[in-house]
Parts: structure tokens; sequence; C-alpha cells
């Protein structure tokens, strides 16, 4: 990869036009912490344009592993698996749990107090 390429690159990333989230509502969302007070540009830019690449990585990856391929969409479930299933997004697994019935719910809970019953 050429020098000028490589500067290309590195312009196109930067290009603060070049981002898809709106700054405001990251700079909203930075300020809801107690812990923040003041929030620099280059910080917001940066936090921004992270978030944007991270949103992005985690669609790709769950529409890649998903079942929408044949339909060309992406779906809930194909985010839960993604959590899941991947060690990347394991962290997401609270944010994103896979949707279960109601009445497999109920039927889980059954079979652990059984459990608990017989211990």
């Amino acid at each position: 990869m050429s020098g000028k390429n490589m500067e290309e690159k590195v312009e196109q990333a930067t290009d603060r036009k070049n981002i898809s989230l709106p700054m405001s509502r990251v700079r909203l969302i930075m300020k809801s912490s107690p812990d923040v007070s003041c929030i620099n540009q280059d910080a917001l830019f940066l936090t921004t344009k992270a978030t944007e690449l991270f949103v992005q990585h985690l669609a790709l990856s769950s529409y890649k592993n998903g079942s929408g391929k044949e339909t060309n969409t992406l779906s809930y479930s194909d985010l839960a698996n993604a959590a899941e299933e991947s060690e990347t997004f394991q962290f997401l697994t609270d944010i994103l749990p896979k949707k279960i019935l109601a009445r497999e719910y109920l039927k889980s809970l059954e079979e652990m107090e059984k459990v608990d019953d017989n211990l």
C-alpha cells in the first residue's frame, strides 16, 4: 500500500462529514454520566466514530452468521445470536437476550422449582 493511498484513507476516516451518528446525541449520552463534566470536541468525534464502527462491525458479523442472507435482512435474533455465540460480543448478552415464548419460560421455571424441591 502506497503512502499516498494510506494518507487518503486516514483523511477519509477523520473527515467529520463522514459520520452517520449525530454527535449531539453522543454528547448527550456522554454527559449523562456523573463522571463527565466537560467534553473535548476531539474526544466527542472519536467516540462517535468508534461507536459507528462498532455498530457496523456488530451488524456485519450478525448478518454474515445470521439467517437473513437469503432475504437480505438483519433481525433481532441475528443480533442476539451474535452476542451469545461470539466472544467479541459476549458483553452484550444482557442487552440483547434471546427471545423466548412465555410458555417456554414458564416451563423452565417449573423445571427449576422441581430441581430445587429435590434438593
